[in-house]
């Protein structure tokens, strides 16, 4: 028994989780992608190769169903690596002992989600496919195949998961009181490379997320199961210095070995690279609505792109998905209250990981580094290892609790923040941090804010 049929734009991995899902609640879909069939041809160069999956994410895969082998290849990275300025190296957890946030492959994950989508019954991939138009009243599409003919693509509902740059989303734009907001960060990136030992081996610590923060721009560095490192480097892109600014090849040269001296052994012909590339921006899109008459929505980057600094562009994705599967379930397949439903569960949460990614820039590129902020977080540890049910920090909320929505973390982690600057103006701290008033005055302060539990 077939439920009618979707059409769902965009054979990234959230398209293609989106699929699998719809097509195993019995519609017909059909998963349009514009590009070449990555698994045949490389699509990936110049885009980021891999991202950090966590929690949210993996949840979002196992409760659909999928989760099979996409750890096979995924690196655990336990804690962030600080590279300070003279070289001096520190450990910032991620959470508790054994919590990771994973390094995987993009490309990995978007092939292995293609090849199950592939073998659903009720799913049918087409590539090299770019969306002409979208009928919003009736969810027709029309798709050019092959840069040539164009076919128009009857369904009853259709998804726009084609991503930060959404084509679906732009033609949205054309309709009454749609919102639209695009704000571009200061910040623009390249991305370069550390390559493996000759044996094949990592040549910094595997299993950390390496970061070199500089205060308003900073290098990164996530492992690869093949024993290499995709940097990324964030820089402004104007101002002094900026990606604007350095033109010329000694200036380059003076930046890499003032600000990375350390990296400087390992990078593969950063100057070279950096004179080379064009940076890419980044930018948050935000939209209201999120579906059109009950028969188009969007997903994913579609309707919400946001920073990669929170590590949870997909993870959000994917959990769109996973509520979107849950909602079909309660509402039994009723398209007027799944959409609506949808939306307003989503809506708020996707707004908040935007604004929690943004923020993370600065803690990253900045505080990171900063031994106050390393306290901080000590201290915040060691109170969440003593009081679990009352207080979770607001990193460990993010990526290792999928049962919190972003919304909700926002907002609790504003009220920590509070507490926790209190905390902060205490005399001596940094010498007392681990005596037992501080704890004692804490508990307080976190019983004030939040009851006897959260």
């Amino acid at each position: 028994m077939t439920r009618g049929s979707f059409t769902v734009v965009g054979g990234g991995p959230v398209g293609s989780l989106l699929a699998i899902l719809l097509g195993r609640h019995g519609y017909r879909v059909g998963l349009y992608e514009g590009r070449p069939d990555s698994r045949v041809t490389s699509i990936y160069q110049g885009k980021s190769i891999n991202i950090a999956l966590s929690d949210r994410g993996w949840r979002s895969l196992e409760e659909i169903g999928v989760v099979e082998n996409a750890k096979a290849d995924a690196i655990p990275m336990y804690h962030r690596a600080i590279h300070g300025i003279d070289g001096e190296l520190s450990a910032l957890p991620y959470g508790k002992e054994g919590d990771a946030i994973w390094s995987v492959s993009r490309g990995g994950i978007n092939e292995q989600l293609l090849d199950i989508a592939e073998t659903e019954p009720n799913v049918k991939t087409y590539f090299e496919h770019r969306l002409v138009d979208v009928d919003f009243e009736t969810a027709s599409a029309v798709f050019q195949v092959h840069g040539e003919q164009e076919i128009t693509v009857e369904a009853n509902y259709l998804f726009g998961a084609d991503g930060a740059h959404s084509k679906v989303r732009r033609l949205a734009q054309n309709l009454p009181r749609f919102s639209y907001s695009q704000t571009y960060m200061p910040q623009s990136y390249i991305e370069l490379n550390i390559p493996a030992n000759a044996d094949g081996t990592h040549r910094l610590e595997k299993n950390a997320l390496h970061i070199w923060p500089r205060k308003d721009f900073m290098l990164i560095a996530l492992p690869n199961p093949d024993g290499t490192f995709t940097c990324t480097l964030f820089l402004n892109y104007a101002g002094n210095p900026s990606f604007e600014s350095l033109h010329e090849r000694a200036d380059v040269e003076r930046f890499f070995t003032g600000n990375f001296a350390d990296a400087m052994d390992y990078l593969e012909d950063p100057v070279e690279t950096f004179m080379e590339k064009t940076p890419a921006p980044l930018f948050l899109v935000q939209v209201f609505p999120w579906s059109f008459n009950c028969r188009v929505g969007l997903i994913g980057d579609a309707a919400h792109a946001i920073v990669p600094f929170y590590g949870q562009g997909m993870n959000c994705g994917f959990e769109d998905c996973a509520e979107l599967n849950r909602l079909i379930e309660l509402h039994d397949h009723d398209w007027g209250e799944i959409f609506p439903a949808y939306e307003k569960a989503r809506k708020p949460n996707g707004d908040a990981i935007a604004e929690l990614s943004k923020r993370n820039f600065v803690e990253m590129s900045d505080l990171s580094g900063d031994k106050r902020f390393q306290l901080r977080k000590k201290i915040e540890a060691k109170f969440h290892d003593a009081f679990p049910d009352l207080w979770t920090p607001l990193y460990s909320m993010v990526t290792f609790s999928p049962e919190v929505p972003y919304a909700e973390a926002l907002r609790v982690g504003d009220e920590q923040k509070r507490v926790m600057d209190n905390i902060m103006q205490l005399p001596d701290i940094e010498k007392d941090w681990d005596e037992q008033y501080v704890m004692d005055r804490l508990l307080e302060l976190a019983i004030e804010t939040f009851g006897e539990r959260q």
